[in-house]
């Protein structure tokens, strides 16, 4: 259905898009949830470390996109969509991170593993680029078919391949939520104005953070279960 704006007021105070602002909140909610978790019950491996600052960064994003990207967009200037934009960005490249960490151990090559790191940094600076100086939402939803559709399915289905890992068969599972969500939104299927194609994509997007939550958890038992046996073996 064709996108009609719309807008409540509250104590005076305008806020448009509500139901939209309050899906991105949601997505917020589990984000920070899953960052507080990860914070405060897993060590400070690397996978960790990319992983709660994936969801810190998401939880901004969303944060930014539902409050000022839309909720407020009226007070400021559409340039302002970009803090949100660029921020989930870069959570992206950070879920392609701790995917490629979590890979490392089927990447017999160092170089290929380097490889693979450089990309990821030189391909989240050429987006990060494009869409400061074009502010066209369309290559931050590129970067993110990339990140998601190639890096994390690529690296989280070799590991599921090999190993039959939990973690990395929820990890695809939450891709394929994220892609179902992104489908919606681009052909702008919503169900009512008030519940449109942003919204039901919000709600999926809050199931796939849930979900690679869950993966990520699971990630960092697999991690800890290894570095308890190499100590074992070091130890006999």
């Amino acid at each position: 259905m064709p996108f009609e704006l719309t807008s409540i007021d509250i104590l005076g105070i305008r806020v448009d898009e509500p139901v939209t602002t309050i899906t991105d909140l949601f997505v917020s909610a589990v984000c920070y949830y899953a960052f507080y978790q990860i914070h405060t019950k897993t060590p400070n491996y690397k996978l960790n470390i990319y992983m709660k600052y994936y969801f810190l960064s998401m939880g901004l994003a969303t944060t930014i996109g539902g409050l000022i990207g839309h909720g407020f967009l009226y007070l400021f200037s559409f340039a302002w969509k970009l803090p949100g934009w660029l921020t989930s960005m870069f959570s992206i490249a950070l879920l392609e991170r701790a995917s490629i960490e979590f890979c490392r151990p089927q990447i017999r090559s160092r170089k290929v593993f380097i490889f693979f790191t450089w990309l990821n940094i030189i391909e989240l600076l050429t987006f990060v680029t494009i869409t400061f100086y074009t502010l066209n939402f369309f290559f931050v939803e590129v970067h993110s078919a990339y990140g998601l559709l190639i890096v994390v399915t690529g690296f989280q289905g070799t590991v599921y391949y090999h190993t039959r890992s939990n973690a990395s068969r929820l990890a695809l599972i939450a891709v394929a939520i994220s892609a179902v969500s992104a489908l919606i939104f681009m052909n702008e299927w919503g169900i009512h104005k008030w519940f449109n194609h942003f919204d039901i994509s919000h709600m999926l997007m809050t199931a796939s953070a849930w979900i690679f939550y869950k993966s990520a958890m699971a990630m960092n038992t697999l991690r800890s279960q290894s570095d308890s046996k190499s100590a074992l073996n070091e130890a006999a």
